[in-house]
């Protein structure tokens, strides 16, 4: 089943990477109260991760959503990684490219497992961490370039052979409504769309189509999702928080390169009266791929914030200087070519 079909609310969706104190020690009241928001404003799509936090992240969004009718929301989840009981040093941890964004997690240990046995293992600590009865959408998380370097392509064999065949027979026997990838790079997900033998439903891309960097997804990606009827969920569309007044591109501090087109993006928001955040939002929204967008927020008032930028109006004009002057993709399908 397609995510867009599975939507009860809308395509805003709350990417819960935050929850697992990326970046800061989010303090257990703040952090539900975010939920709480999110849920007020009528947000029912909820994506998390064992990764984020070492458990943490899904530990503080179920406790959250059991307050709530498991029929009334859309839960995602990741696999290939599984959370020990076992604690480790958590500033020596390897995340690749993402330093040490969660160093406040939890200290549980953190290791690879991309294979049927270990992602049936995952999705039961899921379960039994956000104490729900079932997950919708399973994505196998971070089989790209950024976590393995150039063993990338061996670890995606693996989970072809495992997890790739365990998320199939689950969806087929109903247990879930549908799989993909979950990763930081477009690579492994065209490679997926290209394979004969496995039939993903979706896959969530995050920050490789913002408003800040899309070309690339552009090329194949996105056309053949969308030739292909598979469903892309934008995760981190705020570009790590660079296009929402934060300092993050790419989980790093951002360049002065990024922070300069930022600006000119800024001026041209200022110029049309327009929020930044309306504009990042709709533009990913407006490729006919894209069924969800996740932004992930740890406090409560940009709960509100997201909800008012998706029902921006934003004038026509605004989106034709943008392809204009060269800040958006000559091909990027904009609101406006609807």
């Amino acid at each position: 089943m397609k995510v867009r079909d599975s939507l009860l609310n809308g395509p805003l969706g709350f990417g819960a990477a935050p929850l697992g104190n990326m970046f800061r020690n989010i303090p257990d009241d703040e952090a539900a109260a975010t939920v709480a928001a999110a849920w007020e404003l009528g947000t029912r799509y909820f994506d998390t991760a064992p990764f984020y936090g070492a458990g943490l992240s899904e530990v503080r969004l179920g406790k959250e959503l059991s307050k709530h009718e498991r029929s009334e929301y859309l839960l995602s989840t990741k696999v290939g990684r599984l959370i020990l009981d076992e604690v480790e040093n958590v500033s020596e941890r390897d995340l690749g490219e993402k330093g040490d964004i969660f160093r406040y997690g939890r200290p549980n240990k953190i290791v690879y497992d991309y294979t049927a046995d270990g992602t049936k293992k995952s999705i039961e600590d899921s379960l039994a961490r956000m104490n729900v009865d079932r997950i919708d959408f399973v994505w196998v998380h971070d089989i790209a370039q950024d976590f393995h370097g150039d063993d990338w392509l061996g670890v995606f064999d693996t989970a072809r052979r495992g997890a790739f065949v365990a998320l199939a027979e689950l969806r087929d026997q109903g247990v879930i409504k549908g799989w993909g990838l979950g990763t930081n790079r477009v690579e492994p997900i065209e490679l997926l769309l290209q394979l004969a033998d496995v039939k993903p439903d979706a896959s969530l891309l995050a920050g490789r189509y913002t408003l800040l960097d899309h070309e690339l997804a552009l090329q194949r990606l996105m056309p053949a999702a969308a030739a292909k009827g598979v469903d892309i969920v934008v995760g981190g569309p705020y570009s790590s928080g660079v296009l929402a007044g934060g300092r993050h591109f790419e989980y790093l501090p951002a360049s002065k390169e990024i922070q300069a087109k930022v600006e000119k993006i800024k001026s041209l928001c200022a110029e049309y009266r327009v929020p930044i955040k309306a504009a990042a939002l709709q533009f990913s929204l407006a490729h006919p791929a894209v069924a969800a967008i996740i932004p992930g927020a740890s406090k409560p008032e940009r709960i509100k914030e997201d909800h008012d930028a998706v029902k921006a109006n934003i004038p026509g004009d605004f989106w034709r200087d943008l392809r204009a002057r060269g800040l958006a993709a000559s091909n990027a399908p904009l609101p406006i070519d609807r």
